[in-house]
């Protein structure tokens, strides 16, 4: 596997908006997000695109469309009103395509549905999930169907992983680069599998590193510092919710002058001195 960035929230706006302003268009942006959705998966039955209000339902709304393109004719299940201002024209392009719409209430738990596209929530979400979206979160995960997540498993904080409750996918499609909250928190028990489709984005800054699963090994030996996140957080006293674990295990590994690794069941954060490192069992 090449390396592959990592980069945090912020950076990620931030090269987002850069991007907008410079190079690509967010309309344009938007549907290339969709395009990579659409290019991940075969998508095959009924199929319902669950939307927020903001600019993850506009990918939604614009996949919507490339399956109507497609001849897959999809169900649109809003969450909340309003839209951001490429979603709304996104969800016009859509209905116009022929996309059926159904009110969340009546949706059930998705019975019936083949794929479930998650695109409640983006990378931005922090907080706790409520209303609307609990509904629609607890459906998708009692439905039997093929659930796909848009960016990020809505529910998850995109720089921590933490979520009390989230969308459980069998495939979590990142957009533009992966996000930290990808590996760490409680992410990697919400993530199957999870693969990263590229948009054009522009980077301000380099900062992680993603390294292939199968050499985690390589880094705990030599007198590595190796613990659990569990360790981690209790031995250290950080706060859970609100830490940059990379940078906390990057500071670590340069006062302890060895090489640091903080693990979950399936995935890693890796402090070599100079370079930190992400890896997962999950990343295809």
């Amino acid at each position: 596997m090449d390396l592959q960035k990592v980069i945090t929230v912020e950076n990620m706006r931030q090269s987002d908006a850069h991007t907008i302003a410079e190079h690509t268009s967010s309309a344009e942006l938007m549907l290339r997000a969709a395009q990579g959705i659409f290019n991940s998966v075969k998508f095959v039955g009924k199929v319902a695109v669950v939307c927020g209000k903001g600019n993850n339902g506009g990918d939604g709304y614009a996949l919507a469309c490339i399956l109507c393109q497609n001849g897959i004719i999809p169900t649109i299940v809003r969450v909340g009103d309003g839209f951001s201002e490429d979603g709304l024209y996104y969800y016009k392009n859509a209905k116009a395509l022929g996309a059926e719409e159904e009110a969340l209430g009546s949706a059930g738990s998705f019975i019936g549905y083949d794929i479930v596209v998650d695109c409640i929530f983006g990378t931005g979400f922090k907080g706790e999930v409520q209303g609307q979206a609990l509904s629609a979160i607890e459906q998708i995960n009692s439905s039997n169907a093929y659930v796909i997540s848009a960016d990020i498993n809505s529910g998850i904080n995109g720089d921590t992983g933490v979520g009390s409750i989230a969308v459980n996918s069998d495939l979590t499609v990142s957009i533009g680069y992966f996000k930290t909250g990808f590996f760490t928190g409680d992410a990697p028990y919400y993530i199957d599998s999870l693969v990263n489709a590229d948009i054009g984005i522009h980077l301000l800054k380099d900062e992680y590193m993603l390294i292939d699963y199968s050499r985690l090994s390589l880094f705990e030996g030599y007198e590595s510092l190796v613990m659990t996140e569990e360790e981690f957080f209790d031995k250290y006293g950080y706060d859970r919710k609100a830490c940059n674990i990379a940078q906390c295990v990057s500071e670590l590994s340069a006062s302890q002058h060895k090489t640091v690794v903080v693990k979950t069941e399936h995935s890693a954060v890796i402090a070599d001195v100079k370079y930190v490192y992400f890896c997962a069992d999950y990343v295809s």
